[in-house]
């Protein structure tokens, strides 16, 4: 039986220029009405994990959450799943350095702007913010990957950078890593420590 994956899948596949068929029959087959559009598999980790918490199946409720692989194809994924394409509604998280990216390419795709929120930084730093870098650092120790953060707080360039920002560092350093603590870091929080973007795109599910 075909699930959430394969119609990912399918829009992964058609996102780089394979047929758009699959997708199309799938969304049909499973009822999608909605997909989130997000950066990186990091993005999506934490969205479905907060959506766990909150005893959600989005899957159930028509919505397909969506890596695009870099904020630059958000103009592709919107005219494959917006009006142009598929008509599913829109929704996601984008990084304010990027939101001109997203502008432009809703725009051309006629998909609207509401249920797009903007992360300050990205993700990670509105979780690390959340949570505060005492209570990441437990994380990181806690996940057996101390020794590696007191090797990366000694490289040069390191040294003088806020807490914070070192934490963020550091959680983009080796593969695997971003997503793991995408839903490592919701988990922790507590409900009222929810960042605004990321909580607002729940809600607007």
């Amino acid at each position: 039986m075909a699930d959430i994956r394969a119609f990912r899948d399918a829009v992964s596949g058609w996102a780089n220029g394979g047929p758009g068929g699959p997708a199309s029959e799938l969304a049909v087959r499973l009822g999608v009405r909605t997909a989130v559009l997000l950066e990186g598999p990091s993005d999506l980790a934490a969205v479905e994990a907060l959506a766990a918490r909150r005893g959600r199946d989005l899957a159930a409720e028509g919505v397909c959450v969506v890596s695009m692989g870099g904020a630059m194809s958000i103009g592709r994924y919107a005219e494959l799943l917006g009006p142009p394409g598929l008509g599913l509604r829109l929704a996601g998280l984008c990084d304010e350095r990027e939101r001109s990216f997203y502008d432009r390419g809703l725009q051309r795709a006629r998909a609207p702007h509401r249920d797009f929120f903007v992360c300050v930084a990205d993700l990670e730093d509105e979780l690390v913010r959340a949570l505060g870098t005492a209570r990441v650092e437990e994380i990181v120790q806690a996940e057996g990957d101390l020794r590696a953060w007191q090797t990366f707080l000694h490289q040069p360039a390191q040294h003088g950078r806020p807490r914070q920002r070192q934490l963020r560092r550091f959680l983009g350093t080796k593969k695997g890593r971003k997503i793991r603590y995408g839903r490592l870091l919701v988990e922790a929080l507590d409900p009222e420590q929810v960042p605004a973007p990321l909580d607002d795109l729940l809600t607007s599910l």
